[in-house]
């Protein structure tokens, strides 16, 4: 199950009184918030499951969605910690601090060989909430909240897979964008439960700066 976290990513102005009514009306404004934000920032932190056991995730993600381009600061775990990711529609760049090296994978690849690690989680997808989620069937579960203020949650299953894994989203109408996500395995088991806070949009981000990687650092290319 790959990390289509990219719902993070937007943030726009409200539809005035009408309230989405079904997970593709929720997509489509969560769609239409992306692509009028030039640059946005959040923190993504809780826990996610690693073989056996649960450890805490926390990262900074930065990104300018028009250009397909992320950037993962990673503070846990502390196998993680001061690591670098850098995604683009060609290729992934992770910077490992602990040996300054930096290993450059094919996009394609790099989300082929996501289903092991995080549950599953693909953290090169960080940029593009709709289209990804394209790839999955997405239903709406449950609404809370006032007019405004609603919070919608969305379960998505992938299309391409029979099996038990499934994703929860949650949706804030105040600016269409994702809160919370919840990976689920076999029997309900939580693989990662994730929360997203600090949302910013169009601070001024370039696309040189979110590249930028140690200028020292030995290349690994896979």
């Amino acid at each position: 199950m790959k990390l289509f976290v990219s719902s993070l990513l937007t943030l726009a102005a409200l539809a005035s009184s009408a309230g989405a009514q079904t997970a593709q009306d929720i997509l489509t404004r969560v769609d239409a918030a992306q692509k009028a934000a030039k640059d946005v920032t959040f923190r993504l932190s809780g826990s996610a499951a690693f073989d056996t056991s649960s450890q805490k995730i926390d990262l900074t993600v930065k990104s300018i969605p028009a250009q397909g381009l992320a950037r993962l600061q990673f503070l846990a775990p502390d196998a993680l910690a001061d690591n670098v990711v850098v995604a683009d529609r060609n290729e992934v760049r992770q910077y490992l601090f602990l040996t300054n090296q930096i290993t450059v994978t094919p996009t394609k690849k790099a989300a082929n060989g996501a289903s092991g690690a995080f549950g599953g989680l693909d953290f090169t997808q960080l940029s593009n909430a709709a289209t990804l989620l394209g790839q999955y069937n997405v239903k709406l579960l449950a609404t809370s909240g006032a007019a405004g203020k609603r919070v919608y949650q969305l379960e998505a299953t992938p299309k391409s897979t029979g099996g038990g894994d499934r994703a929860r989203v949650w949706i804030t109408e105040a600016g269409w964008r994702p809160t919370r996500l919840q990976l689920l395995g076999t029997g309900n088991k939580v693989l990662a439960d994730l929360t997203v806070s600090n949302y910013r949009v169009n601070s001024g981000l370039t696309a040189s700066g979110l590249k930028t990687l140690p200028r020292d650092a030995q290349i690994i290319r896979q």
